[in-house]
């Protein structure tokens, strides 16, 4: 298994034991800190609210956008606390990855009744030429 699928593994963990703990019902934020502390604490390297600049048609855009949560530089964390997961979700996560070369994300929505059915992979299979 390679590294980036073994910090999935940890991430799906670890986000299915804090749902289990506290449930569905509170704000993205809550989750994304817990969920930032539980990965801190076993070692991983986590940065939150990363600031991504895009470069494009020539021109370098400070802040266009901002990554929930990166592990290891990695692999991207994109976390949702909404009723119904939306296909606009899923298409901002992959922009994401396209646009950092990363390989795979995550979308984490803590909503559902259980973490499982909020969990969905995303992984770019996009080449720059």
């Amino acid at each position: 298994m390679d590294r980036v699928e073994q910090l999935a593994k940890i991430v799906i963990d670890e986000a299915i034991g804090i749902h289990r703990e506290l449930g569905p019902g509170l704000f993205e934020s809550v989750y994304e800190t817990i969920l930032a502390g539980r990965l801190e604490r076993r070692g991983l390297q986590v940065e939150r609210q990363v600031v991504v600049p895009v470069t494009f048609d020539g021109q370098r855009f400070e802040a266009a956008f901002k990554i929930d949560i990166l592990v290891e530089s990695s692999l991207v964390l994109e976390i949702k606390a909404v009723d119904l997961g939306s296909r606009a979700h899923a298409k901002q996560l992959l922009t994401y990855l396209r646009l950092l070369r990363q390989p795979l994300g995550l979308l984490l929505n803590f909503s559902g009744e259980t973490m499982k059915e909020g969990i969905r992979r995303m992984v770019n299979e996009h080449r720059s030429q």
